[in-house]
């Protein structure tokens, strides 16, 4: 049946560049007719191979197929990459040179299955670009319904479209989820915008907009924009889409139910001789993404008080810090009282998880772009020695889960405040560094190594973080080996200093 076939299957991009002289602008046509052809396979019942001549004129190589939703293939392997010599078809011969669509008189037998074979010309402008192979199983073949007969006709003008470089339609390509195809929904309609064919689903759809009566000898237009709901002067595009005079596409709302509407125009020989409505009750598919919206925009709300109620706490702690050191008589000069330094880590503690969920509150999903957080609680926690120590981020967390980025900010808040508190003097001038490196590939997949470096006086003799009663650093080993599931290390840097290193698991992402 062919001649050969390449490894591996290349992509339409791959094979349509190597192995022809077709430019930019041609693969781009292609592109469009395969995002479209499920319809002419479906009306066709047949599956289709998409055929160019290769660059030396010798051979035909396939780059695109697709299989019929509506009936048995006629291949039961994959032809993409698949060549063939040329004169081996004389099909494909006779339709890339004359430009015409051809059909076989007698049915070619593959592995004991009939298979009617055509070929229609792929043209674009007044060039012919390569070959469609429609190939049709005719072992279930039965004397064919009104249905399959409206299919096959419609098919045969989309294919002679196809040969005349009227179709596709440029830019109408898919602009609503998942358009409708030929088994949710089909119409038929004549020049003049009457119906001469509705399939069952289509009839249900409308009578589900209200319709009391069947489809076949009504205007479209008049008959949806009369169903659809009334909302001042009837809506002159929903007639014309309707009345299929433009390819186009809509969405209808009924009272209980919300239809999509896609229009083709039919002009297989220049002038619209009718046209294919194709159409889906999208009602179900309408109420769960409203109810999803509803569930965002309820976790946005709910995020947007948390931060709320955060600030507020944060604000009252701020306050009684303040009261306490006016009454102990503190100054900026004088040492810090225990109890008003105990509350200005809680403002700061409480201050990090409002920056998490104030980031939360303006996303659509639970996970946030953590550099961001980061910079944001190295500020607020500089505040402590403003003027004196020079703080950076170097690297990148990325993108982070709630339930990850919630515990890393207190984390970090911790291990920078005590940098800060306990690295420095008065008046001493230094340097916090906060590094993240996210694993992507390897061994570190899947991980995310925070290392906090500062350059001040050091770890005390015999120090062990592990045993340290230091209430910042029990939140620290808290959260980090038990919330994160993480290892959190702490020694004197190599150069002098106090280095602090985070081993983080990152759980895989959310969909």
């Amino acid at each position: 049946m062919t001649a050969g076939k390449l490894g591996r299957v290349p992509s339409m991009n791959d094979l349509v560049r190597a192995h022809t002289d077709l430019d930019e602008t041609d693969l781009e046509w292609l592109h469009l007719l395969v995002s479209e052809w499920q319809l002419l396979a479906d009306l066709s019942f047949a599956d289709l191979v998409l055929w160019l001549p290769t660059r030396d004129g010798d051979r035909y190589i396939s780059v695109a197929q697709m299989r019929p939703n509506t009936g048995p293939t006629s291949y039961q392997d994959d032809m993409v990459g698949h060549t063939v010599p040329r004169g081996r078809r004389p099909l494909l011969d006779a339709a890339l040179d004359e430009g015409r669509i051809v059909r076989e008189g007698d049915p070619e037998w593959r592995e004991e299955v009939p298979v009617r074979v055509e070929s229609i010309p792929v043209r674009r402008d007044s060039r012919v670009l390569g070959v469609i192979a429609r190939n049709t199983n005719l072992l279930t073949v039965r004397t064919p319904s009104r249905l399959e007969l409206t299919y096959l006709q419609s098919a045969a003008d989309l294919a002679q479209m196809i040969a005349t470089g009227a179709f596709p339609y440029p830019g109408q390509q898919g602009g609503m989820d998942r358009a409708p195809r030929v088994g949710d929904g089909f119409i038929r309609l004549d020049a003049d915008g009457i119906v001469q064919y509705a399939s069952p689903n289509a009839l249900s759809a409308y009578h589900r907009l209200g319709l009391n009566a069947d489809l076949v000898g009504l205007e479209l237009g008049q008959t949806t924009a009369e169903l659809a709901p009334s909302r001042g002067p009837v809506d002159e595009s929903l007639v014309k889409l309707a009345s299929g005079w433009a390819p186009r596409e809509a969405e209808i709302e009924g009272a209980d139910c919300v239809i999509q509407l896609r229009a083709i125009p039919l002009k297989p020989r220049g002038e619209r001789i009718g046209s294919i409505i194709l159409l889906r009750d999208v009602t179900e598919l309408r109420r769960r993404e409203r109810e999803l919206i509803t569930k965002d925009a309820t976790i946005r709300e709910i995020h947007h008080r948390v931060k709320n109620n955060l600030q507020t706490v944060a604000a009252l702690l701020r306050l009684q810090s303040r009261r306490i050191g006016a009454a102990g008589g503190d100054s900026p000069d004088s040492p810090a009282n225990p109890a008003k330094a105990a509350l200005d880590e809680a403002v700061r503690r409480v201050g990090s998880i409002a920056i998490v969920h104030e980031t939360l509150s303006q996303n659509l999903d639970e996970r946030v772009e953590f550099d961001e957080i980061a910079d944001r609680v190295l500020a607020m926690v500089a505040e402590l020695s403003p003027g004196r120590i020079t703080h950076r981020r170097t690297g990148r967390f990325g993108v982070l889960d709630a339930e990850t980025a919630t515990p890393l900010s207190m984390v970090l808040t911790e291990v920078v405040q005590n940098a800060l508190e306990h690295a420095f003097g008065p008046g001493d001038k230094g340097t916090v560094e906060v590094a993240a490196a996210r694993g992507e590939a390897g061994r570190g997949a899947g991980k995310l190594l925070v290392t906090v470096v500062d350059d001040g006086r050091g770890l005390p003799a015999g120090f062990d973080p592990q045993t340290s009663g230091n209430l910042g650093l029990q939140i620290v080993r808290t959260l980090v080996e038990g919330e994160l599931g993480g290892r959190f290390e702490m020694a004197t840097a190599p150069g002098g200093g106090t280095r602090v290193m985070l081993d983080l698991p990152l759980p895989p992402a959310k969909r």
